[in-house]
């Protein structure tokens, strides 16, 4: 065999954190990377106090931590002071660039990449960056310029970023999405047969969601026969079941109705389910197609740059995904989204079809080859 392809000699460095839409993506690009032949290690920069730390431990990723927080919206004294700490971040990441060596960065925008990145610029190490959502972010545009290669999960992505080198791949897929069904994510869930809903509201939860469904769920079983897995969020999971309790005193959990603060497998309640309710960030979308999943999107309205009413827009005009403005969901406007699928199968299934069809399958061996296209 060919000595040089044998020489595992590339070390990579992957920053993006703060939600799963910046870290999932982030996670897949490094696992693959991970098993490429000339890849000596990968190492995951972020946060140490947000939820990338956990995840890149779980996948076997040496953590390299960068304390930084979003930046201020207003000028004040909050500003002055973030701006010290982005110049010591920076500055650490530097140290680890001396360190390491890493070949090239590969960052997935927000603010947990910013210092990594910006380290990248002053040393002079290769970068490549991949915008999750339809809006590019503010870190993407300003580090685009700077940027050996750019990656883009929409052809709306590409608006407002500065470069020649810009690839539509679309958002990576975790493996897991591909390794299973639904009849064996049901199985795995104890699940029967039946209808099943998927409510969720990303990573951080949805407090709007979790309310509306708490309140239609007595009306909801009285009227079907589905079942529903539900997502709450970790800060939002005890006032939840506190409404819950309030609203729907008999209530006691089965196989009808799930609740959970997290999932650490996703895929699984995802897969076993025909519709999800979520809001619209771009892994959030990206893993509703990949699962076949009809779903009514409501975003959330103080996304950065409004990012998630076009995502869930640009799903709506696909005729993909059902939209509920978040200004509009009340539980009637909920229950009737949610019944105009559970009693129009075929819509339903035009959804799935549709949602299906937009799935980029190659987009992680895609982003990969264009790492290894600038890596030096």
């Amino acid at each position: 065999m060919n000595e040089d392809i044998n020489n595992k000699d590339k070390v990579y460095f992957v920053t993006g954190g703060g939600t799963g839409g910046h870290i999932y993506p982030a996670v897949a690009v490094g696992f693959a990377l991970q098993k490429e032949p000339d890849t000596k290690k990968v190492y995951y920069v972020g946060n140490p106090d947000n939820l990338e730390n956990k995840i890149a431990q779980d996948k076997v990723f040496e953590f390299l931590g960068v304390n930084i927080t979003g930046m201020p919206r207003t000028l004040s004294f909050d500003f002055i002071k973030w701006c010290f700490k982005l110049s010591f971040a920076t500055l650490k990441s530097v140290g680890y660039i001396l360190k390491y060596r890493p070949n090239l960065i590969f960052g997935t925008g927000g603010y947990v990449s910013a210092p990594m990145l910006f380290a990248g610029i002053l040393t002079r190490t290769p970068i490549v960056i991949h915008e999750c959502d339809a809006v590019a972010g503010k870190v993407t545009k300003l580090i685009a310029p700077f940027a050996q290669s750019v990656s883009a999960a929409f052809e709306t992505s590409k608006e407002g970023i500065k470069s020649d080198k810009i690839y539509v791949n679309g958002n990576p897929i975790r493996e897991e999405f591909l390794s299973t069904d639904r009849y064996r994510a049901r199985q795995a869930w104890k699940l029967k047969d039946r209808l099943t809903i998927m409510v969720m509201g990303g990573s951080q939860g949805a407090k709007k969601i979790n309310s509306v469904l708490v309140q239609s769920l007595k009306k909801l079983f009285k009227k079907y026969d589905i079942q529903i897995i539900h997502q709450t969020g970790l800060k939002n999971y005890d006032e939840t079941v506190r409404e819950l309790k309030k609203v729907y005193p008999n209530y006691t959990e089965n196989s009808q109705y799930i609740v959970r603060p997290y999932f650490k497998k996703m895929y699984l309640p995802m897969l076993a389910s025909d519709i999800a309710v979520s809001r619209a960030g771009s892994l959030s979308i990206s893993e509703i197609c990949v699962s076949g999943l009809a779903s009514i999107l409501i975003p959330y309205p103080y996304a950065a740059a409004d990012h998630q009413r076009k995502n869930a827009k640009e799903m709506e005009e696909m005729n993909a995904a059902l939209y509920l403005d978040d200004s509009q969901c009340t539980p009637e406007a909920f229950m009737e989204k949610l019944e105009s699928l559970i009693n129009d199968t075929q819509k339903m299934i035009e959804l799935q079809n549709n949602a299906k069809k937009l799935v980029k399958y190659d987009a992680t061996k895609n982003i990969v080859e264009q790492i290894k296209r600038v890596s030096k």
